[in-house]
């Protein structure tokens, strides 16, 4: 493809970032290399970017790609018309984004019929360039030479002609920026309800007569206007001082005080009203759309990361239950590596009641399957079946979890679980899902689409290609940062291992069912359309347990094996016991080791992983506990505190569970003593809290919690 501008140059001088570092990330790109390998393995060439300044300059070429193609059709399309003068095809060579390209394009865009092209067909051009000049003369005079064909009288002539000046006005670049400016600086963004969807739309009733400066709405505020826009219940728009951005057009166009420049007051007022202010309006509510878009994409993806990279418990045999009182508790015994052992239904609570049968199918379950953890979820029926398993005595210790079933339906109807278990029903996947999760999040929550798995906020109003994307990138990132162990991984998990994807997943796969357990990761070039390329994005993220050479288990890329080798020799140990030898790895000299290949950068990551081999970045499951008593919202209390976990950290604060099936609020006002600006700056999720119960809404079942005053 032909490019106007060197990108290189344009996307250096937007970031700032050096030309050579851009002319890589651009190299490596088209080469095929993954954000997770550039970003881990490639830092000499990017001058050490991080994952989120790579995904953003690749965003940007992108756009900048589309940029010079929409440039090549604009030309094409002026020259058509045979418009395109020297002058203007530099003007659109030089464009540096989107909106300016548009300014220029818009008087040469094909249009439908307007009210000033049929004035132009009438012949009234000619007219409406004398009124623009604003020289002093008789202007119905000068009308009446345009009286003829379709054109009755002067007023119709006159009237042509300020359709064609208010065209102009609307065309022009100057009135179209000074317009842009004042809705910047002093829009309102407005919303009211639509006569009759009172009733319908009571939970809008906030936004029922809603006025609020447009630069200061918020995301969240702006994507629930919107909402309630497209289902029809809210009216919305933006409002600026009319008269003084009238005033403003008034000194670019008007310059004189004659008849003919009352012509052009009276166009311009009309080019402003009907045709400027709308445009912009449309424009400015796009453009604030996909500012809140983007902002609830980025809370989003900030929650999907720290849900997925939550504490896993690891290898341990786990009984999950999946609750409920009519159709009892669902059990699944599974073992270390999740596989289903055994499964049962207990009934327990009431209509049931079969509650000493229950307690004793649970315990000898627990005794029979070597059971160390138990996950129960956290949906109807959880607070009153944790109390249930607490209360009973085993013959070892161990360990009770309350589980997050966000996404658990989903996942049990869904194909990947009905190709993981067809000869089990949806109620056995679920519960089997609760007791994976807890042993491994990320594995588990990988196989649900992530906008079910309850931690965005307006994810269904955003731009959904966007929001897939980056929730995409955000998995990517967090399988690539804890590693895969490739003979136990799933092919759902292999799947978003850099390099893979869905067809190299299931080849990895079929290869170890037919072959057993990989040994190496040199053996992995023998899978099925395993070619160089795949290999060397893949090869650093793979972990391949119990390998001949340590290093297959260790983030260390084969294509720097040699230089471990070499420290092992100047050490004169093998390289089995440099890894993991901390006092002897403090000694390594980095800068003895840089070379052509390998720059300081990598090889500090190198020594680093030598320390502490393999170590999953994760922190480890802790048990938490309810406050007793506290299971429905009925029994909560203003002046209550208690323990919560926070289940998702939006703009304007933080939801937490403290056990009764509907998370409270925490207003953002609430979080702290001192000011905050955003709530993810002192709240994760998963987070253990206090919170202080100060408002309880039985009715509407809402529930205001307050972290600052529990303190």
């Amino acid at each position: 493809m032909e490019f106007f501008i060197d990108p290189v140059v344009f996307l250096a001088g937007k970031t700032g970032i050096e030309q050579k570092y851009i002319r890589h990330l651009i190299h490596l790109t088209e080469e095929g290399a993954t954000i997770p390998f550039i970003a881990r393995y490639r830092k000499e060439m990017t001058g050490n970017m991080d994952e989120v300044k790579i995904a953003e300059i690749r965003e940007m070429y992108v756009r900048f790609q589309e940029l010079e193609k929409k440039k090549g059709s604009v030309m094409e399309t002026i020259r058509q018309q045979g418009k395109l003068t020297d002058r203007l095809e530099q003007q659109i060579r030089e464009c540096q984004d989107l909106q300016t390209l548009e300014d220029i394009y818009l008087p040469f865009k094909p249009k439908r019929q307007t009210r000033a092209a049929k004035a132009k067909e009438k012949g009234l051009e000619p007219l409406a360039a004398i009124l623009m000049k604003q020289e002093n003369g008789d202007v119905e005079g000068r009308a009446t030479r345009f009286v003829r064909g379709e054109v009755k009288d002067e007023a119709e002539a006159l009237q042509g002609a300020r359709d064609i000046i208010a065209e102009w006005v609307n065309e022009s670049e100057a009135a179209r920026n000074r317009t842009r400016r004042q809705v910047e600086r002093e829009a309102f963004v407005w919303s009211k309800v639509v006569k009759g969807k009172e009733k319908e739309g009571e939970k809008y009733t906030d936004y029922f007569d809603f006025r609020e400066p447009l630069k200061r709405c918020p995301s969240h505020r702006m994507l629930a206007i919107r909402r309630g826009e497209a289902e029809g219940i809210l009216k919305v728009g933006i409002e600026v001082d009319d008269e003084q951005t009238l005033e403003g057009l008034e000194r670019i166009f008007v310059k004189n005080d004659n008849d003919a420049s009352r012509q052009v007051k009276v166009a311009v007022k009309d080019a402003y009203k009907r045709l400027l202010f709308p445009s912009v309006e449309s424009e400015n509510l796009l453009l604030f759309k996909q500012k809140a878009d983007d902002e609830a994409i980025r809370v989003f993806a900030g929650n999907l990361r720290q849900l997925l990279l939550a504490p896993p418990l690891g290898s341990k045999r786990v009984l999950g239950i999946d609750p409920g009182f009519r159709t009892g508790c669902k059990v699944v015994c599974l073992d270390e590596t999740g596989q289903l052992l055994h499964n049962e239904t207990i009934y327990p609570h009431p209509p049931h009641s079969a509650y000493k049968q229950a307690a004793t199918k649970i315990v000898n379950m627990v005794a029979t399957y070597n059971i160390q953890a138990i996950a129960i979820g956290n949906g109807t029926a959880g607070r009153e079946t944790e109390t249930f398993i607490q209360n009973l005595r085993y013959d070892r210790k161990v360990q009770v979890f309350v589980v997050s079933e966000n996404g658990a339906s989903v996942y049990s109807a869904s194909k990947i679980a009905r190709e993981e278990f067809p000869e089990y029903d949806v109620t056995v996947r679920g519960a089997v899902s609760i007791g994976r999760r807890l042993m491994d999040p990320l594995a588990e929550l990988v196989k649900i689409d992530p906008k079910s798995i309850g931690v965005g906020q307006y994810q269904h109003d955003v731009d959904q290609v966007k929001l897939k994307e980056s929730l995409d990138r955000v998995v990517e990132s967090c399988v690539n940062q804890v590693g895969v162990n490739v003979n136990t991984a799933s092919k759902y998990l292999l799947t978003y291992v850099s390099g893979l994807g869905p067809a190299l997943a299931e080849n990895v796969v079929e290869y170890i069912r037919e072959n057993g357990k990989v040994k190496s990761r040199e053996e992995l070039k023998k899978v099925k359309r395993m070619g160089a390329k795949a290999f060397e994005q893949c090869a650093g993220f793979l972990r391949i347990e119990e390998a001949e050479n340590p290093l297959d288990n260790s983030s260390v890329h084969p294509e720097s094996y040699y230089i471990v080798e070499r420290i092992a020799c100047d050490f004169k140990v093998s390289v089995k016991d440099l890894i993991g030898n901390e006092q002897l790895c403090s000694q390594i000299d980095p800068t003895k080791y840089a070379d052509e290949k390998t720059g300081l950068l990598t090889l500090k990551d190198i020594i680093e992983e030598l320390k502490k081999p393999g170590r999953d970045p994760r922190r480890m499951a802790q048990v938490f506990s309810f406050a007793e008593g506290i299971t429905r919202i009925e029994d909560l209390q203003e002046g209550m505190v208690l323990p919560g976990i926070v289940t998702n950290v939006t703009n304007f604060g933080a939801f937490v569970d403290v056990g009764v099936h509907q998370d409270g609020l925490v207003h953002i006002s609430e979080i702290a003593n001192h000011y905050i600006s955003n709530p993810a700056e002192v709240l994760a999720l998963h987070q253990q809290v206090r919170v202080k119960v100060i408002q309880v809404d039985r009715e509407r079942k809402r529930i205001g919690l307050s972290i600052r005053q529990a303190e």
